[in-house]
């Protein structure tokens, strides 16, 4: 896996370009049959700093980021001072003409004489990485067509004409440089990052209501919404903040719309008391928490995976509740999907922890099959019995019928206070005891659902990395380079963190040679959730928390 990778950095100010350069080349690359894992490096400002987009590319297949940088594109001075020490033996670097190469071994690229103003530099750019890496101008060409046919043929035979003199100029160059390997044969793939997948599969589910205050980097998830909502008949409300919305999304779920929620640590903090009210109307909500560093504003643009034991145990009380954390863009499709149906099955909220790293990662997948989805659980519209219909029926599995008020004669009454079946307010004790049992009894039933880790290679007498959510490429990569070295290893990925079943997966951690616990967090708090519920104590743990995705050079390092 990525042995014949090639990493591309392109770097500069905020307002230069860099992201619109970066989509234009991954999606050529995908649509030309590449593998592509994109990493966005940005600062929290509008304008300047220095922001990356790294693309790694692969013929075959890649999993995660990597360190070493093979081509680096600098589109601000700052750029080869910062990334210089990260230089393969074979990088190339690409600066402009007017700045000079520090030094380094590359391209001057003469931007002036290519671009008849400094608006076209992120065209030329794209000319000589497409002709670097050998890459059929064609592909790029029809992009720009894409990206500019709205603002008339003249921006686009500009943009064209700036490209075709980039690439001309280096082929005259004849600078060495590795072209990239003819693709493997995977058939068609589209180029999806985590927040867009996860909205994707909420839509698949049948979302068709989403509240939200804006906050990096969850906002995304709700961007895709606003894209579809007209095709898909969605509404997007942007409330006043994070208590309101959550509030609206439980408005909506109770009158009878599937919603979705997404935000980020400090924005759910302020949603806390709405995930109480869920567990206690058992009503059901799927948030989205796309995590950042904390504590506070932290690195609001940066990744980490901290807020596992917030969203634990976020809401006073108790009551049951259900966490996914794909390590995929795939996953993220499935688990959104399968979260919408949790949520609804059992009523109750339930949570898909993302992070920056994934939800800014573009990656090339397959079309999804929206026919091998499962039937998501729907909400009732009428009743046998109308008249003697009770909201909070106690039940042997803690789930009651949910009916959407409106659709029949029946009456449907909830309330935030403890409360009779029927959904009247009570301070009677017992009835307090049974109502709270029955809620309970839902967990049962969400463990018995809950998806074990997959496990990746044979983890009998191996080095076992345990991951969660979006460490599981690196996990991947580290995994197999041990195996290269001929030492044994294996991976466990858990893409539900909560509720797990120990059956699932303590033999599989008692045969490794060493189970080393792999966290984006300081505390390792995947680690002491399964230590506290199971007694399991891992061999080693290796944690990130500088801001930046774990890397199988990170890993292995640390190891």
């Amino acid at each position: 896996m990525g042995a014949s990778s090639i990493n591309i950095v392109i770097g500069g100010e905020a307002g230069q370009g860099l992201v619109t350069v970066g989509e234009f080349l991954s999606r050529a690359l995908v649509r030309a049959g590449y593998a592509i894992v994109v990493t966005q490096d940005y600062q929290s400002r509008i304008r300047g700093g220095h922001n990356t987009f790294a693309i790694r590319v692969d013929s075959e297949t890649v999993a995660a980021p990597t360190e070493g940088i093979d081509l680096l594109v600098a589109l601000s001075t700052d750029t080869l001072a910062i990334h210089k020490n990260q230089l393969t033996d074979r990088a190339l670097v690409l600066a402009d003409a007017a700045h000079g190469l520090g030094g380094l071994p590359g391209l001057a690229i003469p931007y002036k004489e290519l671009c008849p103003k400094p608006l076209y530099e992120n065209m030329a750019a794209l000319g000589v990485l497409g002709e670097l890496l050998c890459l059929d101008p064609a592909f790029l060409t029809r992009l720009v067509a894409e990206k500019f046919g709205k603002k008339g043929e003249d921006v686009v035979a500009a943009n064209r004409q700036v490209f075709a003199a980039a690439a001309d100029w280096t082929r005259a160059q004849k600078a060495s440089f590795a072209c990239l390997a003819p693709p493997a044969s995977r058939g068609k793939r589209v180029m999806l990052h985590g927040n867009e997948a996860i909205a994707l599969g909420g839509m698949a589910a049948g979302i068709d209501f989403c509240s939200f205050y804006p906050m990096t980097p969850g906002t995304s998830v709700i961007q895709t919404y606003i894209d579809h909502a007209d095709r898909m008949g969605i509404v997007c409300e942007q409330a006043e903040d994070e208590i309101a919305a959550v509030i609206m999304a439980l408005g909506a779920s109770y009158a009878g719309a599937r919603p979705m929620v997404s935000t980020s640590g400090g924005g759910f903090a302020l949603m806390v008391e709405g995930v109480s009210l869920s567990g206690m109307l058992e009503t059901p909500v799927t948030i989205v928490v796309a995590q950042r560093p904390g504590p506070a504003t932290g690195l609001p643009t940066r990744t980490e995976q901290a807020d596992l034991d917030l969203v634990l145990h976020a809401g006073h009380g108790e009551f049951p509740r259900a966490i996914f954390a794909p390590g995929s863009i795939e996953q993220c499709f499935h688990l959104a999907h399968r979260a919408v149906d949790t949520a609804e099955r059992f009523q109750s909220p339930v949570f898909i922890l993302t992070d920056q790293f994934l939800a800014d990662s573009y990656r090339d997948v397959a079309p999804f099959d929206l026919d091998a989805l499962p039937v998501v659980s729907r909400a009732l519209t009428t009743v046998p019995d109308p008249a003697g219909y009770v909201r909070y029926a106690v039940t042997e599995d803690g789930v009651s019928p949910r009916l959407v008020p409106g659709f029949c004669e029946a009456t449907v009454v909830l309330d935030s206070d403890e409360h009779t079946p029927d959904g009247h307010i009570t301070e009677d004790l017992a009835v307090r005891v049974t109502m709270q049992d029955k809620r309970m009894r839902k967990l049962s039933g969400l463990a018995q659902a809950a998806l074990p880790p997959d496990v990746y290679g044979d983890p009998d007498g191996a080095t076992l990395f345990a991951c969660w959510g979006s460490t599981l490429g690196a996990a991947l990569e580290a995994a197999e380079a041990l195996s290269e070295k001929g030492e044994k290893a294996a991976v466990l990925h858990f893409s539900q963190v909560w509720p797990f079943a120990p059956d699932a997966f303590l033999p599989t951690l008692r045969k490794a040679r060493r189970a080393v616990m792999v966290e984006g967090n300081f505390a390792g708090q995947l680690a002491r959730l399964i230590r506290r519920e199971t007694g399991y104590a891992f061999d080693g743990r290796v944690n990130r928390y500088d801001g930046l995705p774990l890397t199988a050079a990170y890993i292995l390092e640390r190891l």
